[in-house]
């Protein structure tokens, strides 16, 4: 449910670009990350920064496609998340001495610490290509080709690192679950 929910503006982006194109459906998936931001604050009382950093450039970018009708604007939005992610993934531990994927994730997942190190540099290297595979499908390939790379190549993409990941990590869970028998 939590991936549908993340994936929910993307989604209406995507079926209303298919039946009103990239003006309507850059509305549409702004009002989706608004009522996003809405429903956690109404639930959870709590707004987590992801959210907040992707209301935000939705916003700038959904806004400036908009005001000037130039749908390049809106094929920027995902790099800008993308690399602010990469950038946050890799400079927290230069600037903050903080691995930004180990708070998120050292309840769920106990590894050493250079394993978190690597953890955090692969996801960090990942977001930095996954934005300039965003540009370079956006500026090469028809808009409509862009819009299906979106939802079902950008998610492919994740689904498939994210796998390697776990791949990668599994002896580090056997090796715990092994510890507590």
């Amino acid at each position: 449910m939590k991936i549908l929910f993340d994936l929910f503006p993307v989604i209406v982006f995507f079926i209303t670009f298919k039946f009103a194109g990239v003006f309507v459906a850059t509305a549409v998936s702004m009002a989706a990350t608004l009522a996003q931001v809405a429903w956690v604050k109404y639930r959870h009382g709590k707004v987590d920064t992801m959210l907040w950093a992707s209301f935000g450039i939705i916003t700038v970018f959904g806004g400036a496609t908009l005001l000037l009708h130039n749908e390049t604007f809106i094929k920027w939005k995902p790099t800008v998340l993308y690399w602010s992610f990469a950038l946050a993934l890799l400079l927290a531990p230069v600037f903050f001495k903080k691995n930004l994927m180990r708070s998120l994730l050292q309840d769920k997942l106990p590894l050493p610490d250079s394993t978190w190190m690597n953890v955090n540099l692969a996801w960090g290297l990942f977001f930095a290509a996954l934005g300039a595979i965003n540009l370079y499908v956006a500026f090469n390939f028809s808009t409509d080709i862009w819009v299906d790379f979106k939802l079902f190549g950008v998610t492919s993409l994740i689904f498939l690192f994210i796998l390697a990941q776990a791949a990668m990590l599994a002896k580090y869970v056997e090796a715990d679950k092994h510890k507590k028998e």
